[in-house]
């Protein structure tokens, strides 16, 4: 099948580059060759494998337009070794008659990108070893086992190799399709005949799936299908199985994230935050459980299998010991993104959590007491009530139980609803949102619902979230014909989405807890959580908020001082608080000035702070650059809980509201100073205490996971 002869190769570098730079040993082992001639069958498909490399989660291939419509790629995994830009390469032209070949060179730091052998791109990147291990196969359509987004190639490939080394230009215009090259291929693909083989006899197993066929010498792909080849039948069927395809990848062994002895002095001292390795971004919480007298959290971070559920334990809501990181794509065949945590009808710890990169929403449930060990991923599947699988996005989801029935959710926009009795057959009930959704709530019906979290509360039916676009909020409602009809919508979040991916348990002594992310804010390190909050709903429906009660344990070094006149138009310097983890308690005495509050991470001149602002006549709580909706009563009191660590500033007022802002510098004094404007205001009582740290366990406390 010669006719209308194009090539496009993608080639890896060799031993001594073309420029006669001698290679190191590692680079050697990064080096390799991918090789197809190709005849697509669209130029507008998008992100389709021509032929990958993969092991685990990692992959290298010759992709078509993931993220140029029309431009050939070098696909890997996370984009990680990836072109950014794309928009300036040629487009490709060849028509689904006209073969091209495409190689992938991987020399050294460097991926050069060959079209019919004449360069097409190069450019710097961090390559990796991907033939250096037994457990990788070869994949064709899809551009990665698990891919969730993207559509397998659309195309005909008539000749596929790989190379252990980097191709120069000059072998790489040698090559003929379904001609031995002078150059021994690591593997190679002619697919002549009735039965794939591959001609270097390093992948002799295969599965292909519906929409793959050999035909006149061809793979030909119809954009639904993938063949893999691999070294071993179970590795073969597993790549394609199912609603759960999995990659081989080698043995994973959990790393455990470790505060250092000596952090940074721009750390946080009293936040939860990811110390590495890797980084939590995303950072949500995740699945958080009271379970036999231990609490335990998990978050998300990234390392280097993709991304993974961070897990952290303790005994008080302040402290935290980290455990390996087990909840990983090598253990459960696809990232950790979004989801929470909820108990079976027998009281076992279960999650459910969005697969990234595999399309599916999933259940795990708990193997051990300690959260160490899981059982297999099982898919949330709902069907109709004609048997057929729901067609629905599959995203953030939450599940919970309403008597004996358990609900879930999968988020975005216009969530849906489905419902099982035993957690593994679903039921689909169609939008999680009622018919009669209020026009008044303040709040478009089709705003973003992610990072879900369904609970009762003082009566009402709370769904804690967030709106990608606005951050964390939430809904009071209850069930109408088994649908969610909201009364009541309230932001956490404002002048931005900074407090985000909120998360929530009960504790064991009916306490309901939050945390959310702090996102898009100058803070060290990554992955830093809000400080624990307490959420109430009296019989007045008002919700309160208030910071967890066992924070108290963190004081030391307490300061008081009664009955502080602040002068109109005037400051007041407290000088005499000083360091840079501290909680303030202030009571500002009714009646209130029009404006006042107290102003801190100022420099020593208090130049260029930031300011914490009420008033009787506003209707908001400015913290920084956050403005919260807030109102005085007549006669009432302020109490103002102020948290402050490093550059980062948590405030309470009157158990009705909180908010929150990063300052840009870290200071090592707050130089707190009061104001007052239009009228004098005086402070009836004030409290300052520093705070110790969370990683520096007290004496006697455990310092390693149980």
């Amino acid at each position: 099948m010669r006719t209308h002869l194009l090539s496009l190769t993608i080639v890896t570098a060799v031993i001594l580059s073309c420029f006669g730079r001698a290679l190191s040993a590692e680079e050697a082992k990064t080096d390799k060759t991918l090789v197809a001639w190709v005849a697509p069958g669209n130029l507008t498909q998008r992100g389709g494998s021509a032929l990958t490399i993969q092991s685990g989660e990692r992959f290298d291939a010759i992709v078509l337009g993931e993220r140029a419509v029309g431009r050939w790629m070098a696909g890997s995994n996370f984009f990680q070794r990836t072109q950014g830009d794309q928009n300036a390469n040629p487009a490709e032209t060849a028509d689904d008659k006209t073969l091209v070949q495409i190689a992938i060179v991987y020399d050294g730091p460097e991926i050069r990108i060959y079209r019919n052998a004449q360069p097409y791109v190069a450019y710097k990147t961090t390559n990796i070893d991907l033939l250096g291990m037994d457990n990788h196969i070869a994949v064709f359509g899809l551009r990665h086992v698990g891919a969730g987004t993207g559509q397998p190639l659309v195309g005909q490939v008539e000749d596929a190799r790989i190379y252990a080394r980097a191709l120069t230009q000059a072998q790489i215009a040698a090559l003929k399709p379904n001609v031995k090259s002078e150059i021994a291929p690591l593997a190679w693909w002619d697919f002549e005949g009735d039965k794939v083989v591959d001609r270097a006899g390093r992948f002799t197993h295969v599965a292909m799936t519906d929409g793959a066929k050999l035909a006149g010498g061809r793979l030909v792909l119809d954009g639904k299908g993938c063949l893999v080849a691999a070294r071993n039948q179970a590795d073969a069927d597993r790549a394609v199985a199912g609603a759960a395809p999995r990659a081989p990848a080698g043995p994973y062994v959990p790393e455990t994230p470790a505060w250092p002895a000596e952090p940074p002095a721009n750390w946080l001292t009293y936040h939860l935050a990811h110390p590495g390795p890797g980084s939590a971004f995303p950072g949500d919480p995740n699945c958080v459980f009271d379970h036999k007298g231990r609490y335990h959290l998990h978050y998300i971070y990234r390392n280097q299998t993709g991304f993974v559920f961070a897990h952290v334990s303790g005994d008080d809501l302040v402290h935290w010991t980290w455990h390996p990181t087990v909840l990983a794509p090598p253990t459960t065949g696809h990232g950790m993104f979004s989801g929470t945590g909820f108990l079976t009808k027998e009281g076992q710890p279960a999650i459910i959590y969005h697969g990234q990169g595999s399309g599916r929403n999933w259940i795990q449930r708990a193997a051990d007491d300690q959260f160490n060990k899981w059982g297999d991923p099982e898919p949330v599947l709902p069907k109709t009530a004609d048997g057929k699988l729901a067609n629905i996005r599959h995203w953030d989801p939450d599940c919970w139980l309403n008597g004996q029935t358990y609900y879930a959710l999968s988020g975005g926009q216009n969530p849906q609803l489905m419902k099982s009795d035993n957690l593994k057959d679903w039921t689909y009930l169609g939008d999680l949102l009622h018919v009669d959704y209020p026009a008044n709530l303040g709040v478009a019906k089709n705003e973003d619902i992610s990072c879900a979290n369904m609970f009762k509360i003082g009566g009402k039916w709370m769904l804690l979230c967030i709106s990608h676009r606005l951050g964390c909020r939430y809904y009071l409602g209850d069930f109408k014909d088994e649908k969610y009809l909201p009364e009541f919508h309230a932001m956490m979040s404002w002048n931005g989405n900074h407090f985000f991916a909120p998360e929530s348990m009960l504790t064991r002594d009916g306490r309901r807890v939050m945390w959310a992310w702090m996102i898009g804010w100058p803070l060290n390190p990554t992955g830093v959580q809000s400080l624990p909050r307490e959420l109430e709903l009296p019989a007045d429906g008002v919700l309160r908020i208030r910071p967890l009660r066992e924070l108290a344990k963190l004081r030391r070094d307490e300061q008081a001082w009664n009955d502080v006149a602040v002068q109109a138009d005037a400051e007041r310097p407290l000088a005499e608080i000083k360091g840079d983890a501290l909680e303030l308690e202030i009571v500002f005495a009714a009646p209130a000035a029009d404006e006042f509050g107290l102003r801190l991470l100022g420099d020593a001149e208090g130049k260029n702070p930031m300011s914490i602002v009420a008033g009787a006549k506003r209707k908001t709580l400015t913290v920084g650059g956050t403005n919260a909706p807030f109102e005085l009563k007549d006669g009432e009191d302020l109490t103002l809980r102020v948290f402050i660590d490093k550059n980062m500033v948590e405030v309470f007022a009157n158990d009705r509201q909180a908010a929150a802002f990063v300052q840009k510098d870290v200071r090592k004094d707050p130089n707190v100073r009061l104001f007052a404007k239009g009228s004098p205001v005086k402070v009836k009582s004030l409290k300052a205490w520093k705070m110790k740290t969370i990683y520096s366990p007290p004496s006697g406390r455990k310092t390693a996971a149980p």
